[in-house]
């Protein structure tokens, strides 16, 4: 059977949010019905790339190992995954937001929120950093290759002000907040073996109490 492909944010949203379409995803094919996404957050998303693409790492955070940011917007792809346990292999696939270089060689891989820092998306989002990293760290055949990844981190922008400039144009001010992400790659091989057990079900599992996609499907 053909290796499943985890996408970073299902791994990070979806699973949390229900493991029974997380399987009919991954496992079946079977997606969700699709949600409109207001416009507005992509705009916010791609300004903010804008704004840092190939800005030196003095210029986002001072604190920051020198360096600068390399690359945005990238697609990875990991090598299969396999488990001594007999459960079925992953890959990766999926698009970062950023990575920097720094000086020493090493790399960071990074994603934008336009939102309050919360020391709890550290873990939550971590997943989808980390499994980033691993994709750059342990590349398929021809696909991005980036090593070593030295840190992880969520660049927080909150908004906590509004201005008008002499056009009458209103903007937006906000303060900029790095949480580390830990690397813990054994951590995060651990819990995708959890994900693969899920998936190696001749059935999918029982849905989360709260899906509505599921309690419509019923």
């Amino acid at each position: 059977m053909a290796d499943f492909k985890l996408s970073p944010s299902d791994l990070t949203f979806l699973w949390d949010e229900c493991p029974r379409c997380f399987y009919l995803k991954v496992a079946l094919g079977i997606n969700r019905p699709p949600v409109p996404f207001p416009s507005i957050f992509g705009n916010i998303d791609l300004l903010m790339k804008k704004l840092f693409a190939d800005k030196t790492t003095a210029e986002i955070l001072p604190h920051l190992p020198p360096g600068k940011v390399l690359l945005g917007g990238k697609w990875v792809e990991s090598t299969p995954i396999r488990f001594a346990d007999g459960a079925k292999s992953c890959f990766i696939r999926g698009i970062f937001d950023s990575v920097l270089q720094f000086d020493d060689g090493t790399y960071a891989v990074i994603d934008f929120k336009t939102s309050q820092p919360n020391p709890q998306h550290i873990e939550f989002y971590g997943r989808q950093l980390r499994a980033y990293a691993y994709a750059l760290e342990h590349p398929a055949p021809g696909k991005l290759a980036l090593a070593p990844i030295s840190r992880l981190g969520l660049l927080c922008v909150e908004p906590i002000d509004i201005d008008r400039d002499e056009r009458g144009r209103i903007r937006y001010v906000g303060d900029v907040t790095w949480l580390e992400v830990p690397r813990d790659e054994s951590g995060f091989l651990s819990f995708l073996n959890r994900v693969m057990q899920v998936l190696s079900l001749p059935e999918p599992p029982p849905p989360a109490e709260k899906c509505p996609f599921c309690k419509y499907r019923a």
